[in-house]
């Protein structure tokens, strides 16, 4: 069999009775993980640029839009949740992948789930093959792809598409079609960070909406390449030039479900200055070094990072959140780099500009040599009498090997979903903690 074709028969042997109550769990702490970024990313500018357009193109009232609890066609609302779970980058990470596996794969199967009125235990069942297709695509396309190619609007339209095709009860052959053609329209491009657009929350909105569309397409017929990853014209020789066949299908199914490998986000950054934060943090945790006696600041980190951090200025809130000696300045001066880091009043205080301006970052070829297995960094605090102080992070906090509490993720989805839901938070989170006790998932929302 192909390898779309070892996928389907992945997901149409699949059931919830057979999950562990682990991988259940897990489940649901990441789907309440992702409600609350797609809640706290409702006013962002992205965001209330697709709900405007999303509104005049008007459709079925189906599906829920979280950035205002609307309704408009399954299409639009993963067009909208794609947009606004991804905006304030606090949504999940697969490392190995370099892939953020919630915000194209929920955003395509919670629209679906709606409309179809599947159980919660359904909705499950398709999140665990959405995670997977779009992890092992992740794993086994390899770095070279990400030098060009923004994975999560790639590889999140296989996983997307996965998804829907199992919450449709697609049988092998149209699962494979759902693959072959979510493939054909896979896509996303770094380049917007040349110019600072807005194209990045695009990827797993469009990675959604596609996964969608191939679904319902397959569901009547419409046939999708057979053999779109490993075919002389398919996805892997196109997009990458150090792919892994094996990497897709090795030990599918056996227990080792990829989503138990996710990381969830602590800081409102890009993961890639996680472990540098998280150093600079456990630092002056152990050494409380007032600011002003602050030298410099020495960081290595490994080549993938700095290859797309270096350039990135901090000229907009977005932007902030990939410019490193930012996000260590903030650490530095406000002990945390929460989501009010991130404004316009942050990029104009001095502060935190002229803390920037003591931050050296380096290329370390050893830390580069354990990517993407670790996303480490190694920081050097130097103060002005002299003394240095050193940490490095192999796993910042959230890594399944530094893991968040089951407290800390319900306290991190109430921080971001109180200015949305108000009182009705706790009400959402209870249903979202026996999802699996749920026969209609659009009563997750009588609230």
């Amino acid at each position: 069999m192909s390898i779309a074709e070892v996928f389907a028969n992945f997901s149409v042997n699949l059931d919830f009775d057979n999950l562990s109550t682990k991988l259940v769990e897990q489940t649901k702490l990441f789907f309440l993980d992702w409600l609350g970024s797609a809640f706290r990313g409702a006013n962002e500018k992205p965001t209330q640029i697709v709900l405007e357009t999303i509104k005049e193109l008007n459709g079925k009232q189906e599906s829920t839009v979280l950035a205002d609890m609307s309704k408009n066609s399954c299409i639009m609302a993963a067009l909208a949740n794609g947009v606004s779970s991804h905006v304030v980058e606090m949504d999940d990470l697969h490392r190995k992948g370099i892939f953020h596996p919630a915000a194209p794969v929920f955003s395509a199967a919670l629209p679906v789930a709606e409309k179809l009125h599947v159980s919660g235990k359904r909705f499950i069942e398709a999140i665990v093959v959405g995670y997977e297709v779009g992890i092992r695509t992740a794993e086994a396309i390899g770095e070279s792809h990400y030098h060009f190619w923004h994975t999560t609007g790639t590889c999140g339209t296989f996983g997307a598409a996965a998804s829907v095709a199992k919450l449709l009860s697609l049988d092998q052959d149209k699962t494979t079609w759902s693959i072959g053609s979510a493939g054909t329209q896979a896509s996303g491009l770094w380049e917007f960070l040349t110019d600072n657009a807005m194209s990045k929350q695009l990827h797993p909105a469009k990675a959604a909406v596609n996964g969608i569309f191939s679904a319902f397409l397959a569901q009547k017929g419409f046939t999708g390449a057979t053999s779109i990853f490993e075919g002389e014209k398919g996805f892997f020789k196109a997009t990458s030039s150090d792919f892994d066949l094996k990497k897709a299908t090795y030990k599918l199914g056996e227990d080792n479900f990829k989503i138990l490998e996710c990381s969830l986000k602590k800081h409102a950054s890009c993961g890639h200055t996680h472990s540098s934060i998280d150093a600079v943090l456990d630092i002056l945790s152990e050494h409380p070094i007032p600011p002003d006696n602050i030298e410099k600041i020495n960081v290595s980190l490994y080549s993938q990072a700095l290859d797309l951090l270096n350039k990135v200025k901090p000229t907009t809130p977005f932007f902030a959140k990939f410019s490193l000696p930012f996000c260590i300045a903030t650490a530095v001066i406000y002990r945390k780099v929460d989501l009010d880091a991130f404004t316009e009043q942050r990029l104009k205080d001095q502060s935190i500009l002229r803390m920037m301006e003591k931050i050296f970052v380096k290329r370390d070829e050893m830390l580069s040599n354990l990517y993407p297995e670790k996303w480490s960094a190694i920081v050097t605090i130097v103060t002005k009498d002299g003394s240095s102080y050193q940490k490095r992070v192999d796993h910042p906090k959230g890594d399944p090997e530094n893991p968040m509490s089951k407290e800390e993720i319900i306290n991190k989805y109430k921080d971001m979903s109180k200015k949305q839901l108000k009182e009705k938070t706790d009400v959402l989170l209870n249903k979202i903690l026996t999802l699996e006790e749920i026969d209609d998932i659009c009563n997750i929302f009588i609230i």
